[in-house]
């Protein structure tokens, strides 16, 4: 701030000038703190109503509070009728905590006016601003109480409980503006929103409900409403309420894509094709609407159609797993070629992505027992780049092709990088006891990886094997129980069958072989079992 008019209240005859130029010299430079001191210095000294403002005024700016209060104090004792005098020496008290002292300046303000509205709005304005929400909360109680009528001073009064996370008080006032008329969906988000940061979406739920049944035609306080239900997994009551947002408003997009995947969710696959076909012809979220119409033509096995959809997904966040999927589709019509050749031509802006497509290749490969191509594509990227999961897809390859010992070498690489990593720790546990003698070094690789991951059904079966191999057959039989109890998967039957064989349990080994047979016929895990123990 600079000198801009003659300051009167100076004179001349003592260092009043000499105070004031130093001040302004100070202001030129950005030397706020010199600015302050002097210019508080000549309002103290002189009491002048210019002085004063100018004190006032530059002490704010300047965020110096206590200057500030002093020299507001100071224009309030010179003009106490001027608004912007008592609004200063306001903020101040509100700054410094002091809710009473503000709400004798705000009486002065309100008392002194005779457009009550406007005024009201300025304290508004000014109670939104201070650092100190709770004494500004108390004095806006204090203005809710004495102007009922008022709906800006009660839009304030909550979004500033909102602010300080007094929601009970948030709360009432939020229900006294829906029962007087319509409720801005921003002031309902941000009430909402506040009330999940305290993890009460329960309490957000009944809200919205209650404004829905006092002002049933609010679409945005609906919407809200329904993306929360989503949010807490209540899929179906969302769908519908979305279902009533497109009834009144057809072509809104964002109802439209939300109502898309939700449908989707539903198993209602005819209408989540409605509404993303529908997508594409408004020429909105176009990208999002080709993926998932792409994927809802790969369930129907329409598979020409999904790749078209996927191929015209050109950009966005699912650009990448679109492209995935063409290579999936093409490799599985047989075209590993095409497949390979579209990965690589496919745009990456990460190397997470670029790791995508190279672990998309092996597994591909793999999958089609081309596993000396999939190794070169593993190890050609392991060159580039450090990455665990492609670290264990190659081991995982290596096991396949009997390499024991860079199965080995991959998955202890990866334990480097996080010892605590529970399916490196388990990969390598089972290999030991599986393929090897050396139980007790598998054992304690599988006790590590359990201790992490208790209820994973691979680690489960991984410890009855190892305590089955070391001849501990009662406890062997306990986790493979444990672990086929969580998923009855052939490999865990397969083994499960083996340790109750050779503990005696014919009828029941038979019972678990062949009960994974009929989930999964031919099983050559099961079928393995079967042959060597009871031909």
């Amino acid at each position: 701030p600079a000198v801009h008019e003659p300051l009167d209240g100076i004179d001349v005859t003592d260092d009043s000038l000499f105070i004031a130029l130093v001040a302004e010299f100070a202001a030129q430079r950005n030397q706020l703190e010199t600015t302050v001191a002097n210019y508080l210095a000549l309002a103290e000294r002189h009491r002048d109503l210019k002085i004063a403002k100018r004190a006032t005024r530059v002490a704010m700016f300047a965020r110096d509070d206590e200057a500030a209060f002093r020299a507001a104090k100071i224009w309030v004792d010179l003009e106490p009728q001027n608004q912007q005098a008592r609004q200063a020496l306001a903020a101040m008290y509100l700054r410094s905590g002091d809710s009473e002292g503000a709400l004798a300046e705000i009486e002065h303000i309100v008392a002194d006016t005779d457009d009550v509205d406007e005024t009201l709005s300025l304290v508004i304005s000014l109670l939104g601003r201070p650092e100190d929400l709770h004494a500004a909360l108390e004095v806006m109680t204090y203005l809710v109480d004495r102007h009922t009528d008022n709906r800006d001073v009660l839009v304030a009064y909550a979004l500033l409980a909102i602010r300080a996370e007094r929601l009970t008080i948030a709360e009432d006032a939020m229900n006294r503006i829906m029962a007087g008329g319509e409720l801005n969906a921003n002031m309902a988000l941000a009430y909402v929103t506040a009330l999940q940061k305290q993890n009460r979406r329960e309490d957000a739920l009944q809200w919205l409900e209650k404004a829905l049944d006092i002002n049933p035609e609010q679409p945005g306080i609906r919407l809200i409403y329904a993306r929360l239900l989503a949010q807490v997994g209540r899929f179906e009551e969302a769908r519908l309420e979305f279902m009533l947002l497109a009834k009144d408003d057809p072509d809104n997009t964002d109802v439209l894509f939300a109502l898309g995947l939700l449908n989707m969710q539903a198993n209602r696959a005819p209408d989540a094709r409605t509404n993303f076909e529908r997508l594409l012809d408004l020429e909105i979220r176009t990208d999002e609407a080709n993926f998932y119409l792409g994927q809802l033509a790969e369930i129907d096995e329409r598979e020409e159609d999904a790749l078209a959809y996927y191929r015209r997904t050109n950009g966005g966040n699912n650009y990448l797993g679109a492209q995935l999927r063409v290579a999936w589709i093409l490799a599985r019509q047989g075209n590993i070629a095409a497949a390979r050749g579209h990965l690589n031509r496919v745009r990456t802006d990460s190397e997470e992505q670029e790791i995508a497509l190279v672990r998309a290749e092996g597994e591909i490969l793999t999958d089609h027992d081309q596993l000396q191509q999939a190794m070169a594509v593993y190890n050609e990227a392991l060159g580039k780049y450090q990455d665990v999961d492609l670290l264990y897809n190659r081991a995982m390859l290596a096991e396949r092709l009997g390499d024991l010992d860079k199965l080995e070498q991959d998955l202890r690489k990866i334990l480097e990088i996080d010892s605590d990593n529970a399916q490196a720790l388990n990969a390598l546990g089972y290999t030991l006891a599986d393929r090897t003698d050396r139980f007790e070094e598998a054992l304690s690789l599988i006790e590590r990886a359990l201790k992490l991951s208790p209820t994973d059904f691979y680690i489960l079966d991984s410890m009855g094997w190892v305590l089955y191999r070391l001849g501990r057959l009662d406890e062997a039989r306990e986790f493979l129980r444990q672990a086929l109890a969580l998923r009855n998967d052939p490999e865990v039957a397969a083994h499960l069958g083996e340790v109750l064989w050779v503990l005696g349990e014919h009828a029941s080994a038979r019972e678990v072989w062949d009960s994974a047979l009929r989930e999964t016929p031919g099983a050559e895990q099961v079928l393995d079992a079967m042959q060597r123990l009871a031909p």
